[in-house]
């Protein structure tokens, strides 16, 4: 039983810590007091449930790391698999080499951690992301991370003389701000969102990305007359479905659209582009555009599709090309665009697209060894672990650089190329970061998944997602955030 337990979830400890509560409410065991829990699901180093104290700070330890004290890394098991993390992992205990990480794996992040949040034994670095996340909301709300201003001020790990914070793309110490100066989170994956197609499957309609709305219905009726749906996603997860309908939202009504609806205004989900653009989608459904059965499948049953060429057209993030990288042919000739507009009254040039920090890490408050967790950090910051993962995972990270001298694939090759048009038109909205509930279940679920089905009209689908919004700013027990 613990056995199966600690698989489930990833790691030992929690899979242990399970068992003993299981067994302590059916009165196997009794359970002396808490310290017992905690004594179990500790990273190493003492059992006190006591902070590491901090180590001597030098030049090659600017963190003040402590060299004896265990840490514990839990990363999100997803489309950048591990082995990325695993190599820093080992770059940390060869500059600590008294020390052993614990490292695990889990697609499972609130249903592993939150007991151990509660609980006051939160591991040191979480990559807090996938279908599990935890709300970052509630966390900074109830003061459960660390500051990690100290690792942003602190000499870059190949560079002594530049700050982690100067080595960083735009955007990213802001993403990581929720209000004031304090950075809670640092996001470690720069993905591009958009449209993903085959660019062979393209050619062989003999078109171009659509620019225009008529021209992507134009597409989509060629291809379905050669047997091809023109779009599909991820049904089951229809929170995919915003990488391309927000970027399109900003671009046919202008940023501060985009605002107004992460500012959780009254009526900023009836602004006449959202409207538009709900239309636009759900012409696709009502034309039949759309791959038979999509609501149905998951992320990865619909990229499947997409990569047989059941459907050409699927709206993603940069990942999607090591995710599915197994099932794309060869000759696929993976590329991505910035979402197709309405028409020439459109608020922002084609070309503006999504693009943002992604795979949220955090330090948690309580994490015996924060300043290891830290450490951890600043080594995937380098130049080298950052070439690792885009070589390794094909996509960018935070460090601004580390493309030199690597074979670009062809799908990051299009990202890189988008980026570059994109230039200044570059989106940032902020839903799916502030109010995960919201963004997944409300909106992607209940709103636009059931619009896309064809069980709720655009109009009915603004009204509830509007709905939603407006419960969201009344509560207030979850933290609000304003652009600035």
């Amino acid at each position: 039983m613990g056995s199966t337990s600690a698989e489930n979830h990833g790691t030992e400890g929690v899979g242990r810590r399970d068992l003993i509560k299981r067994s302590a409410a059916l009165g196997l065991i009794s359970v002396p007091t808490m310290s017992f829990l905690s004594a179990c699901a500790s990273s190493g180093g003492d059992d006190s449930g006591d902070k590491a104290k901090a180590g001597k700070k030098t030049a090659k330890n600017p963190l003040g790391v402590n060299d004896t004290a265990g840490m514990e890394f839990v990363l999100f098991d997803g489309g950048f698999g591990k082995e990325y993390a695993e190599d820093a992992v080992k770059i940390y205990e060869k500059n600590f080499p008294k020390v052993k990480v614990k490292f695990s794996a889990t697609q499972k992040i609130q249903s592993t951690l939150q007991p151990r949040f509660n609980q006051g034994t939160p591991p040191d670095l979480i990559d807090n992301s996938g279908a599990e996340q935890m709300d970052m909301g509630v966390l900074v709300g109830k003061n459960q991370l660390t500051d990690l201003t100290p690792l942003l001020d602190a000499p870059s790990y190949d560079d002594p003389g530049k700050k982690v914070r100067d080595t960083l793309r735009p955007g990213i110490v802001e993403m990581g701000q929720f209000d004031g100066e304090k950075v809670w989170i640092l996001y470690y994956a720069y993905t591009v969102y958009g449209v993903w197609y085959s660019q062979k499957a393209l050619d062989s309609l003999d078109e171009q990305y659509p620019e225009t709305w008529d021209q992507m219905l134009a597409v989509c009726e060629k291809a379905k007359k050669k047997g091809m749906a023109g779009w599909t996603y991820a049904g089951k997860y229809p929170y995919y479905l915003p990488f391309s309908l927000y970027p399109m939202i900003g671009k046919v009504g202008g940023r501060e659209v985009l605002d107004a609806i992460d500012n959780l205004e009254p009526n900023a989900w009836k602004h006449p582009a959202v409207k538009a653009c709900f239309d636009a989608y759900y012409e696709l459904y009502k034309k039949g555009y759309i791959l038979k059965g999509t609501p149905g499948l998951d992320h990865i049953q619909s990229q499947t599709a997409w990569a047989e060429g059941k459907a050409l057209f699927i709206p993603n993030g940069s990942w999607v090309e090591n995710e599915s990288a197994k099932v794309i042919p060869k000759d696929f000739d993976l590329a991505v665009s910035a979402p197709t507009g309405l028409d020439s009254s459109d608020k922002m040039p084609f070309g503006t697209i999504w693009a943002s920090g992604g795979e949220p890490f955090i330090v948690p408050s309580k994490a015996k060894n924060a300043e290891g967790g830290m450490e951890q950090l600043r080594i995937m910051l380098s130049e080298a672990s950052s070439k690792n993962f885009t070589s390794k995972v094909k996509s960018l990270t935070a460090y601004n650089g580390g493309t030199d001298g690597i074979a670009l694939t062809p799908g990051l090759k299009s990202g890189v190329a988008a980026l570059d048009k994109a230039g200044d038109n570059v989106v940032n909205p902020r839903m799916q970061d502030w109010y995960v509930q919201l963004q997944k279940e409300k909106i992607g679920v209940s709103g636009l998944g059931e619009m896309m089905a064809g069980r709720l009209t655009p109009a009915e689908a603004v009204k509830k997602i509007q709905g939603y919004a407006d419960e969201a700013a009344k509560d207030s027990s979850i933290k609000h955030y304003k652009h600035q």
